[in-house]
């Protein structure tokens, strides 16, 4: 029995193998930043229908980076609603006949996850200078050091597991009521499904946002982006 965390790749370039799951990121991703350029390259004082939906998403983005860093969004609108727009994408796609989602994948979970960590380690530079973010790992005393270190690994591995485990159980409960029951008893699942989607989404976004602010919020972090 092979591992459902194991995909055969559907081609190979060169030495690397391209799994079906790589070409569905990849075009999530074409058709959010295609999408993201159409409702943007024509905004108006006075906004229609796309526009208005599209300020209510960057808006309540916002509004809960806002809440949770008590700082000005701006600058970390771009990293929170990308995570949160790809994910919910990503996390729904399984109820599309013959697609499957990325984020069941330990890969791109993992890619995802340590995306979050490096923007931890930028964000927090940029915010107190690398000597005054490096610091916090030795307060309140340098034996500490290895903890906090640890503390940074093991978060943003349970970041990666915990999307993981839960689009892939779901999508695994799904294949297996489909190739029992057929196609129609499974409908209330996959919406369920869509839910389920949407949460991780906002979860994950929101761990993102979290860990953020406590790298801006370290001791040497710059007052001016907070919020008055």
């Amino acid at each position: 029995m092979s591992s459902p965390l194991a995909e055969s790749p559907l081609f190979t370039i060169g030495a690397v193998p391209v799994a079906g799951s790589v070409l569905t990121s990849f075009a999530i991703t074409a058709a959010l930043g295609l999408a993201s350029f159409l409702l943007t390259r024509r905004l108006s004082v006075a906004p229609g229908r796309a526009q208005s939906a599209l300020e209510l998403v960057v808006s309540t983005i916002d509004g809960e980076i806002r809440d949770v860093m008590q700082r000005d969004p701006s600058p970390y609108t771009p990293l929170v609603g990308t995570l949160f727009l790809y994910l919910l994408v990503a996390n729904s796609i399984e109820v599309v006949p013959l697609l499957h989602s990325p984020t069941a994948r330990l890969e791109t979970t993992m890619a995802l996850a340590l995306l979050v960590f490096f923007s931890v380690f930028f964000y927090g530079v940029r915010a107190n200078g690398l000597r005054g973010y490096m610091r916090h790992f030795v307060q309140p005393s340098p034996l500490l050091a290895p903890i906090h270190v640890l503390s940074e690994l093991t978060r943003t591995f349970a970041l990666m597991m915990r999307l993981l485990g839960n689009v892939m159980s779901h999508g695994l409960v799904l294949a297996i009521i489909v190739s029992l029951a057929g196609l129609l008893v499974p409908i209330p699942i996959m919406a369920f499904g869509l839910f389920v989607g949407l949460v991780q989404a906002y979860i994950f976004a929101m761990l993102a946002t979290v860990y953020v602010g406590a790298a801006v919020e370290a001791e040497g972090a710059s007052p001016r982006e907070s919020v008055k």
